[in-house]
């Protein structure tokens, strides 16, 4: 398999897989502290491949994510394409931050998805969400430190085997 190849199926992968954990059923005592995954690994592939991600692709994950979830069609497009605007317009300077920082990026990005969210939903005339709804952005933070290790790994484990 060549290289192109090998990097189009990780990073396609990743972004099926990110989707599939979007489906996941939980309790309902801990369905609010699930992380909103395609918007995690968009915002890695976004710092680590600018070139691969743009607001196409997010907008068109976004009305994947829409169709396989059965939410209002393009209220998740709206959402990672906003996501990855912000991302690519200062991912020069994200890409260097610290881990700490980054996690704190991370929060405000996801807390910036949830006002979006709760802006089309107030449009839907969709009642107001209980304090749980808070929670995610903050679960999505946490985590982001393993999310970025465990991709950059696999992704670095994929150079090495191409050469």
């Amino acid at each position: 398999m060549n290289r192109q190849r090998a990097r189009a199926l990780m990073f396609w992968a990743t972004l099926i897989l990110a989707l599939l954990l979007m489906l996941l059923p939980l309790p309902a005592a801990i369905a609010p502290f699930k992380p909103y995954w395609p918007a995690l690994v968009l915002i890695y592939w976004a710092l680590e491949s600018g070139d691969r991600v743009n607001l196409g692709l997010a907008f068109m994950i976004g009305l994947g994510a829409d169709v396989v979830d059965g939410v209002l069609l393009g209220e998740q497009a709206l959402r990672l394409t906003a996501l990855v605007f912000i991302v690519l317009r200062f991912r020069s300077r994200l890409r260097f931050f610290p881990m700490w920082q980054q996690a704190l990026a991370v929060l405000a990005l996801l807390l910036n998805d949830r006002i979006l969210q709760l802006a089309v939903r107030a449009f839907a005339s969709e009642p107001l969400p209980t304090w749980g709804y808070w929670i995610s952005p903050l679960v999505g933070a946490l985590l982001w430190p393993f999310v970025f290790l465990v991709l950059d790994n696999l992704r670095a484990r994929w150079r090495l085997h191409e050469t």
